[in-house]
């Protein structure tokens, strides 16, 4: 590590950002700082990126790709924006390559789904309405999916939110209502379908 990243770049205190003193740690190549991160983060990451690219087994190369290049670069962060700002912007922009390249592997007519649960009637209803929300989600512009996954199911705050994005707090709020309507619109018309599967 060169001895200018101490000097120029300060922690900010624990209270603002608990992981700050770790990433000087692992900038200065500490293992087991690193691997106190790692076990921090990765099962929310990997939640966001399931999310993010669609499949589990994607999401997991994401993240320990990710994790891989907070190891290489880690003395580029700066405390300018949250470890965690930092992670999901990194997560975020791997999983965006991954489904830039992704090609159609499965044809999804070939899928059989079983359902493991206590009450077959609720799982099947449930795995509709999740799978009608995640057509829905899917058909939105990627900015608008990555605002509503990192404000709604990743529940970020608006300015972790939008520093995780790169834009501004205000651009985040134009972001999560057009892609809440574009949701409602594309929801709308199944309305009544919804309701069935929750009752």
């Amino acid at each position: 590590m060169a001895d200018g990243f101490k000097a120029s770049v300060s922690a900010p205190p624990a209270e603002i950002d608990p992981d700050a003193a770790l990433m000087v740690r692992v900038a200065d190549g500490d293992a087991a700082a690193y691997r106190l991160l790692v076990d921090r983060h990765a099962d929310r990451l990997l939640g966001f990126a399931e999310r993010l690219v669609g499949d589990r087994a994607t999401a997991e190369d994401v993240v320990q790709d990710s994790f891989l290049s907070v190891w290489r670069t880690a003395a580029s962060w700066t405390p300018r924006a949250k470890v965690t700002t930092w992670l999901y912007r990194i997560v975020r922009n791997k999983g965006l390559d991954q489904i830039r390249k992704r090609k159609p592997t499965v044809d999804p007519d070939d899928v059989i789904l079983t359902d493991t649960g206590a009450a077959p009637d609720q799982g099947l209803h449930d795995r509709q309405t999740a799978d009608l929300v995640r057509t829905a989600m899917d058909g939105l512009p990627e900015r608008q999916r990555s605002a509503i996954v990192l404000v709604h199911y990743e529940n970020l705050s608006g300015a972790d939110a939008s520093a995780a994005l790169g834009i501004s707090v205000e651009a985040l709020e134009s972001l999560l209502a057009r892609g809440r309507r574009a949701l409602r619109e594309a929801l709308s018309g199944r309305r009544q379908e919804l309701l069935e599967t929750t009752q």
